[in-house]
């Protein structure tokens, strides 16, 4: 695994990271400023209603989207990685600390529950959904970033991901630097 960030990504790139650490706006920065087309996972995978995208529906979905010579996709969906890991040639690291991580997650969760942001299909997060449920994304968060601390330098240094350039971003400056110095 590459643990530098390279000047400069492929064509096909995945970026990754745990909920709140800035995927989607970080993955439509790099889509924007490559001018290539964004693909973000939750919109694909998210029904109304809250409902999961059956799983063939999901994967036949990124399966098209992803056949495409030139493209960003956001998210950390294990399920469909083998296609999107299978055809990119870069992933980009949101590697943040907890702290940083979770403070963001939980402005953009009050945010987007008081204004009604629709996310999604219709789909919009409550401050029930939120903070008194299981199914919150602040517990979430805090159940998978260690696991993703984890995972994902095991998961790059495989030798079948051996070809990925792997750009591990350790905080916003960093990424905010090294997505000012990306060619437009």
């Amino acid at each position: 695994m590459q643990d530098q960030a390279p000047p400069t990504p492929g064509q096909r790139i995945s970026v990754v990271g745990t909920s709140g650490s800035g995927k989607t706006t970080v993955g439509r920065a790099i889509a924007d400023r490559l001018g290539i087309p964004f693909i973000e996972l939750d919109a694909l995978a998210w029904l109304p209603g809250w409902v999961n995208r059956p799983l063939a529906e999901l994967r036949e979905l990124v399966d098209e989207r992803t056949r495409g010579p030139m493209w960003v996709v956001d998210g950390n969906y294990s399920k469909v990685r083998d296609l999107v890991w299978g055809r990119a040639d870069t992933v980009v690291w949101l590697d943040y600390p907890f702290r940083h991580v979770f403070g963001q997650l939980l402005r953009r969760t009050i945010r987007r529950s008081l204004r009604r942001e629709e996310l999604w299909n219709g789909n919009r997060e409550s401050l029930r959904m939120s903070f008194f449920s299981r199914e919150s994304i602040l517990l979430w968060a805090i159940r998978t970033h260690p696991r993703r601390k984890r995972q994902y330098p095991e998961l790059l240094s495989k030798p079948e991901h051996a070809y990925l350039k792997v750009i591990r971003l350790r905080s916003p400056a960093e990424t905010r630097r090294w997505l000012d110095d990306l060619p437009r």
